[in-house]
């Protein structure tokens, strides 16, 4: 039996901002042990048994970061394992994905093929039961059942769907309940939280859509057909293009199929996991001090009791507070009373209504050839400090309305300026006027750091023409 693990990367982790933003949503946060969730969940899936290949859908912007997480924790594996991803130009939720990665796994391998779709942002603890748990239901899957995995629940919680079940058979799907509900949920025994990870045979799935949602298989599969394919040395891609998934219907997979199918089982299952959906549940993971205060970071504290701090540059000072969530990153604070964490979500909302960029980027933003970080802006002139990964280089580009100067800290850098090339080292530097085509890139093997000054009546990211580029965004 070929098991493959699908892991669905996107979404915006609202309630985790300001750490969490449009292009570094809630799978990127890194936890105390200095691995991301999107790293936890790619471990999780490649390291069970069998197991060759991982299938990530994801945003297309988020390709190349995701590939450099991958990266990082690769050598923690003891046998080679492809990397697989269908990049989608926007979200359309969980049917859609769950649509592609069937259809693809089915043509690339057959219908018999499992697909094990993991969330990308979940925490689970316990890697043994949890490999268990898959073992289980792959054996429901192989009899062509859709499997999901229900959490047996702990406390009553009202921030999860729940799942009625007897034995392995699903009775009902419930959605989030009241207080007094979960209450009554906890006390029955028969409830299981909807952990939202599903495993089944690929054909399965494509005939359970087929009945229940043709709509979503039909416009998924026109996608795929004039998809954008790429393949290389343990490594393929499928590039689902913006006209041709537009008209893809967003729903989730549990309104689409799973609450609808006569075919669903459940695995109830023990496996400490969690969907960190919210900054007091992230913080449960810090370790408490007598106070039972918890800290990510650098934080100072005087008569401060049970309060989450998070801040991993500047130094945060707390005195005479209690139940607080306090996080700070450079461009953005967050203070919350604990018990109000899952409102956090409104303030993201009212940031992306008035357009402001931090429901969107960070002051480091990450790009295919390295990152920028925004040091200082004004009117008509902008700071960056650049870094360039060994190898990469910048688009050929040129800018209407700003000039740059660009000076090297470290590192060396190949610089082609409106026709002409230089090489330059530490502490040289030069002017790229407004006007003029050019290109960065560094030769060398460790990282290029530079210092990037604009100046100019318009200092937008979008004053850029690209003319060439090797990572196709020409």
């Amino acid at each position: 039996m070929q098991l493959i693990p699908a892991i669905l990367c996107g979404g915006s982790g609202t309630r985790l901002w300001p750490v969490s933003r449009e292009l570094h949503p809630k799978p990127f946060i890194r936890l105390a042990d200095g691995e991301s969730l999107l790293q936890k969940s790619y471990l999780r899936g490649a390291q069970i048994p069998g197991v060759a290949e991982v299938l990530t859908v994801t945003n297309r912007e988020l390709f190349f970061k995701t590939e450099d997480e991958f990266r990082e924790v690769g050598a923690q594996l003891d046998h080679v394992v492809d990397n697989s991803f269908i990049l989608e130009p926007f979200g359309r939720n969980t049917a859609a994905a769950v649509a592609a990665s069937s259809l693809h796994i089915a043509e690339k391998y057959s219908d018999d093929a499992v697909v094990l779709v993991l969330a990308a942002d979940h925490l689970i603890a316990d890697r043994d039961a949890f490999e268990a748990a898959v073992g289980e239901a792959c054996e429901l899957a192989a009899e062509g059942r859709l499997v999901t995995f229900g959490i047996k629940p702990d406390a009553p919680e009202t921030g999860y769907g729940y799942i009625e079940a007897q034995g392995s058979r699903v009775l009902r799907f419930v959605e989030k309940p009241s207080l007094e509900k979960a209450r009554e949920y906890l006390d029955d025994g028969r409830y299981l939280w909807n952990s939202g990870m599903f495993c089944f045979r690929a054909g399965t799935m494509i005939r359970e859509l087929d009945e229940h949602a043709p709509n979503v298989l039909s416009a998924v599969r026109a996608c795929l057909e004039v998809a954008r394919k790429a393949e290389g040395d343990h490594f393929s891609q499928v590039e689902l293009t913006s006209d041709s998934f537009d008209p893809v219907p967003e729903d989730s997979i549990d309104y689409a199929v799973m609450e609808k199918t006569k075919n669903a089982s459940v695995v109830a299952c023990d496996i400490g996991w969690s969907d960190i959906g919210s900054w007091a549940a992230l913080g449960d993971l810090s370790p408490a001090d007598e106070e039972n205060n918890r800290v990510d970071g650098n934080a100072l504290l005087h008569d401060t009791h049970n309060c989450y701090i998070k801040s991993d540059e500047r130094l945060v000072g707390a005195v005479g507070v209690d139940n607080l969530i306090i996080v700070d990153t450079p461009d953005a604070l967050l203070v919350a009373d604990k018990r109000r964490a899952q409102e956090v979500k409104k303030l993201y909302s009212e940031l992306k209504e008035v357009g402001h960029e931090a429901h969107r980027l960070h002051r480091t933003v990450h790009r295919p050839w390295g990152t920028y970080t925004v040091l200082e802006e004004g009117e008509r002139f902008k700071i960056k400090r650049i870094v360039v990964k060994p190898g990469g280089n910048l688009s050929l580009q040129m800018h209407h309305h700003r000039s740059e100067h660009w000076v090297v800290v470290s590192g060396m850098a190949r610089v082609f300026n409106d026709g002409k090339e230089l090489l330059l080292g530490v502490n040289e530097s030069t002017y790229i006027s407004a006007g003029h085509t050019h290109r960065l890139e560094n030769p060398g093997v460790v990282e290029l750091v530079m210092i990037e000054v604009q100046s100019g009546e318009y200092l937008g990211e979008d004053d850029i023409v690209r003319f060439e580029d090797i990572y196709g965004r020409s």
